[in-house]
């Protein structure tokens, strides 16, 4: 197979992956309610339908890229796609709440292995010049993922049954594996003769565990504590690796390279600032507004597809011009736009939300892609699947530090009363504080943005 021919499938292949797993996310959640009535699941058991992907994905994602930057990432992503679509497959056969989380666990490992593996696969494809350009194609496929995945993820499931979800996300998965199936075999790694650095892989996992579970706990004591025990574990975990002649994660790539570290701080605080807001959103519209679902859905969805759209120009930018001025744009847009939510009423009139989505659309799109490329740009080869898990960690991680802070505010003002007329002048209350936070924070990582230095020599 020729080189020529190489690079449209490696493109493809990674896209539709990229689809896939979003997809797959928005789609399910949708189909949650349904979900819980087939099992009887409670509350808690629900929350773990999502929570259990993401936090196996968030756990294997570094130790699988270092393990495909040591053995082949064209291997790792297609036992990832694999394993995701038979594990997908295998969930409609679930018979209690207990084999079906498990088999999310098992999504998320095969969800992480794709991760740590697409965009570097996709970065050693393209010559630098048009990185950009097929990052911004390649996180499209993202946002298209998010806006197509309630719409079909509904229907599907009102019309064939939430199982249906599960079967197209296997197909999708079974897809990508074909693809890279056609890939040309890679040359041999660079770090094809460096150990793997088992003991620090556990420790690193049990630092982000109760890292995440321990927010996922907030504002119980427990929690407080599974934080505390997560950040002595990753600082220990620091120490260790500085010491390691060939470490899991190579904490130099944040010492000493500049655009990196900064990179990387920038989509943390980014995610961290951006997350929660379509779940504030979404309260805010059908118990302020009383708007129904749908009419919710189709209100939030101007955010993701604005990202769509904008992504591969962003991306094709960032070739030409510095990612950090075109990321820093991006999230002094999405700023505005987090200001313009902090000033939302009851009577707020819709087209106003409208406007702030767009915004928050249009930013994050120019921030995403080529921050991306500034990542994948700063570091060798031999980096590549580290590179590509560590700044998706930092999505992962971003998200449920978003969360946690709207759980927090949520526990301090409303408490934990349910939710009704009563308490929605509290909801307003509280998401206008949650907005203010998540404002602030973006503007600490518009000077991360700016603070990278220079990719284009």
């Amino acid at each position: 197979m020729t080189a020529k021919r190489k690079f449209p499938i490696v493109l493809l292949a990674t896209t539709i992956s990229s689809f896939t797993t979003p997809f797959m996310g928005s789609s399910v959640n949708v189909a949650l309610s349904v979900i819980a009535r087939d099992f009887s699941m409670s509350a808690l058991s629900l929350s773990w339908v999502a929570s259990s992907f993401l936090l196996a994905a968030a756990i294997m994602l570094v130790p699988m890229g270092r393990l495909a930057d040591i053995y082949g990432r064209r291997i790792f992503f297609l036992s990832g796609s694999l394993i995701f679509a038979l594990s997908s497959f295998v969930c409609i056969w679930s018979w209690t709440e207990g084999i079906f989380i498990a088999l999310r666990v098992v999504q998320g490992i095969g969800g992480a292995m794709i991760f740590s593996t697409g965009t570097a696969m996709l970065i050693s494809a393209y010559p630098e010049n048009v990185r950009g350009k097929m990052l911004g194609i390649n996180i499209a496929a993202v946002y298209i993922g998010l806006t197509c995945g309630p719409f079909i993820g509904g229907i599907l499931t009102q019309h064939l049954g939430w199982k249906t979800i599960f079967v197209v996300n296997a197909a999708l998965g079974a897809a990508a594996a074909g693809l890279a199936l056609r890939m040309v075999r890679e040359d041999r790694s660079a770090a094809r003769e460096e150990p793997f650095d088992l003991g620090g892989a556990a420790l690193y996992a049990a630092a982000l565990f109760a890292l995440m579970y321990g927010f996922s706990q907030l504002p119980s004591p427990r929690g407080g504590v599974l934080i505390a025990v997560g950040v002595a574990c990753f600082v220990i975990f620091v120490r260790q690796q500085l010491q390691r002649p060939f470490p899991l994660i190579n904490i130099h790539l944040f010492l000493d390279n500049r655009v990196f570290a900064f990179s990387n701080l920038a989509a943390l605080i980014n995610y961290s600032a951006t997350f929660a807001v379509t779940f504030l959103l979404s309260l805010y519209l059908q118990h302020i507004k009383m708007m129904t679902p749908s009419q919710t859905g189709i209100v939030l969805v101007v955010e993701p597809l604005l990202q769509a759209v904008f992504s591969p120009a962003a991306g094709r930018l960032s070739d030409r011009y510095e990612p950090r001025i075109i990321s820093s744009a991006g999230m002094s847009l999405t700023v505005i736009g987090l200001v313009g939510l902090f000033f939302i009423a009851a009577d707020t009139p819709l087209y106003y939300i409208v406007v702030c989505l767009a915004l928050l659309g249009i930013g994050f799109a120019l921030f995403s892609s080529p921050n991306i490329n500034a990542v994948m740009s700063s570091v060798e080869n031999k980096f590549y699947g580290v590179a590509s898990a560590t700044q998706a960690t930092m999505r992962l991680v971003g998200q449920m530090l978003s969360m946690g802070i709207a759980m927090l505010v949520f526990a301090w003002v409303i408490g934990d009363r349910s939710l009704t007329d009563e308490t929605n002048a509290l909801l307003v209350t509280s998401s206008k504080l949650i907005f203010g936070i998540l404002a602030v924070t973006c503007g600490f990582g518009v000077f991360a943005s700016l603070a990278r230095g220079r990719v284009h020599q």
